[in-house]
């Protein structure tokens, strides 16, 4: 069975009530493919806005980041029972931004991915390599190690979707060919078939996420290991999200 299509959209640390409302609104009134799976992550105080805005079937909304526990003493942070209490049913894990600005070790994201799965949500989990690190020719073992510390303790990844992100890529400008993505992709799932067995291997969805945009998003279509999008500011401009969106088509 073929994997199905997903497209995610990170609003990051960006939006206001008037932004978001309008660009829910625009992606209420596309027609989007039936065959799609979208996800858009708007910052934690507007989930039950862009909750109660959004129309689409296919589309769900998403944390962009979880804690530990269910509630306490954790000032600043939310847990994975008030994301769904929100009545979204998403979280991002792993952000490059996560891992680099705010330190989230490995070890950690893969604690918050276990138990935000154990409370009911779904996850993209995200990894990638730094440019120092792609210029040293580390870029799988850097995957592989942000993998494994997820793997060692979830077997179920059922519902894991793994956002490969080129730290490089994101928001500079720059971005890997479609070619060199699919490589990426095939060793990470390669890797995979190692880990969590072939067969969940074969059915976990790798997404790209370093600077898809409207116009490089068509490039991807026919790349075997590339199941769609971690969108990041195209998201923001609905318009361009939506022909990400139907780029497969």
């Amino acid at each position: 069975m073929a994997r199905q299509f997903f497209v995610g959209g990170n609003y990051k640390m960006n939006g206001t009530t008037e932004s978001i409302t309008s660009i829910i609104d625009t992606l209420n009134k596309a027609e989007l493919p039936a065959n799609v799976e979208v996800v858009i992550a708007p910052p934690a105080p507007y989930l039950a806005l862009a909750v109660a805005q959004n129309k689409q079937k296919t589309v769900e909304v998403s944390a962009q980041n979880v804690y530990t526990k269910t509630s306490g003493a954790f000032t600043g942070e939310i847990s994975p029972d008030q994301v769904k209490d929100l009545g979204a049913t998403w979280t991002l894990t792993g952000h490059s931004e996560r891992r680099t600005i705010f330190k989230e070790s490995d070890e950690f994201i893969a604690e918050k991915t276990k138990f935000a799965l154990e409370r009911g949500l779904s996850v993209i989990f995200c990894i990638g390599e730094t440019l120092e690190e792609r210029k040293s020719g580390i870029t799988l073992e850097v995957c592989a190690r942000q993998l494994d510390a997820l793997s060692k303790i979830v077997s179920d990844w059922t519902h894991v979707v793994v956002a490969y992100e080129p730290v490089w890529a994101i928001g500079t400008g720059l971005a890997a060919t479609s070619d060199d993505a699919q490589d990426t992709h095939k060793q990470i799932r390669a890797h995979l078939a190692k880990t969590i067995g072939e067969k969940q291997a074969s059915e976990v969805r790798i997404l790209y996420g370093g600077s898809a945009n409207g116009k490089n998003a068509p490039d991807f279509k026919d790349k075997a290991d590339v199941d769609g999008f971690l969108v990041g500011g195209a998201s923001l401009k609905p318009l361009e999200f939506i022909d990400i969106v139907k780029s497969r088509l």
